[in-house]
């Protein structure tokens, strides 16, 4: 399968690449809500520590989420200039750079973990922690690997195969979870234990879909060539940095949410997997919109990148206002279906109805971010990254713990810092476009 997105209705293009990756990512948000549910039926320190763990983990994958981003765009820049056999050759050293980098973040995670956890100073849900983010990143390969083997399907248009098997594997993880805890009584182990099993499934799943296009040579065509592992790097870092920055962003938030107590620490992880599933259609037109533009620039078809841009910034405000307003209504009841914890549900509605917000930001952020990677200038993306994730927040937080204000300014202080954000990107992003079509 190999979709030319370098003809045709642009309009089609999004839908078609966008609605299965929405679909998908939408069952794998569901994953973790699954996962979050489960907790929940444990304690509210188990809550507390997949909050805690989710920050932590995704800090170790965020490197692998990067990368994968600039196979996509390498291999999509090639496949526009129709030149096959390039494609072939960059994939077949990006699935050996995948191997090689799942291990690195392996050892990384682990020997980093012990110390972010006790950074926090709460011990009351330390072991929890643990025993579930040690498990977790032992299976680090299979979630690179789904990373890497789904950027080359998305390269190529494939959005499908990933949507298919995500919705095979939520409905495995609800099983799994069911068993290895009320059976088993294994805890949040069980939990760790039921997620790896369903990205292995989900990796070897998408290696099958990868070796039916074109992309695939055989193993024994890999020829080791270090300017496209420099190509890589070069394209990937930016991304990189910005996956991570974002992680250790919840991360830096979790720090500041821990004075408030673990009841705020659980509402903050319940509310950003409610928050991702409203998310979802960004997601999928970031995929689209990277994977459209990639193509494009690559056969130096400029003047479809531009409309591409801003039919998919408009697909999104449609789907934040929807979310916004979901929130503002419905959010005590989305908080209650996964804890019946008082605290915990007064906690996480507050954080929808101010954060939500921050909605329309993320369109412009993900979409421009989506628009650099696909014209090839991701550079910009690591400053404002470390702006949005780290100096800012840890500059606004700590002035506000100092005011001795309340959880809600942080919400609010969360907002400025994204919408801040996105008004930058939007200015940098339309110079590019303008001296892109000159």
């Amino acid at each position: 399968m190999h979709i030319d997105l370098t003809q045709g209705v642009i309009k089609n293009h999004i839908i078609k690449l966008a609605v299965p990756a929405v679909v998908g990512y939408f069952f794998h948000t569901m994953f973790n809500v699954t996962d979050t549910y489960f907790a929940g039926q444990l304690s509210t320190q188990a809550l507390a520590a997949l909050s805690l763990s989710a920050s932590v983990f995704f800090m170790v994958l965020a490197i692998g989420i990067g990368m994968s981003e600039a196979v996509t765009s390498l291999v999509g820049n090639a496949l526009g200039e129709k030149n096959i056999p390039k494609a072939q050759h960059i994939a077949l050293n990006a699935i050996a750079f995948a191997v090689l980098l799942s291990v690195v973040l392996s050892v990384l995670g682990v020997g980093s973990v012990p110390y972010l956890v006790e950074a926090l100073g709460d011990p009351s849900y330390r072991t929890e922690t643990l025993d579930y983010i040690n498990l977790i990143l032992y299976g680090a390969v299979f979630f690179v690997g789904a990373f890497f083997f789904n950027a080359l399907l998305n390269a190529v248009g494939d959005t499908k195969s990933f949507r298919n098997v995500l919705i095979v594997t939520a409905l495995l993880n609800i099983i799994l979870d069911y068993l290895f805890i009320t059976y088993f009584g294994l805890g949040v182990g069980g939990i760790a234990m039921a997620t790896i099993i369903a990205e292995a499934i989900t990796m070897f799943y998408l290696l099958y879909r990868v070796r039916q296009t074109k992309l695939w040579s055989g193993m024994s065509n890999f020829r080791y060539d270090g300017h496209v592992m420099k190509a890589l790097l070069k394209q990937g870092v930016p991304p990189s940095v910005n996956m991570f920055m974002m992680a250790f962003g919840m991360y830096i938030i979790t720090y500041f949410v821990a004075d408030f107590g673990k009841e705020a620490v659980a509402g903050f992880g319940i509310g950003m997997r409610i928050e991702q599933i409203f998310l979802m259609p960004v997601i999928g037109l970031n995929i689209a919109t990277l994977a459209i533009v990639s193509q494009n620039n690559g056969a130096k078809a400029y003047e479809r990148i531009t409309p591409t841009l801003r039919l998919a910034i408009r697909y999104g405000w449609v789907m934040s206002t929807i979310g916004v307003s979901a929130f503002m209504l419905f959010a005590e009841y989305f908080a209650s279906l996964l804890t019946s914890d008082a605290l915990v549900i007064k906690q996480t509605a507050l954080y929808l109805r101010v954060s939500g917000v921050a909605s329309y930001g993320f369109v412009v952020i993900f979409l421009y971010i989506a628009m650099l990677q696909g014209i090839g200038k991701p550079s910009v993306i690591m400053p404002v990254s470390i702006y949005r994730q780290v100096i800012a927040p840890v500059l606004v937080f700590s002035a506000l713990a100092w005011m001795g204000m309340g959880i809600l300014s942080l919400w609010i202080g969360l907002d400025m810092i994204i919408f801040s954000s996105a008004l930058f990107l939007w200015l940098y992003g339309e110079r590019k476009l303008k001296n892109l079509e000159v």
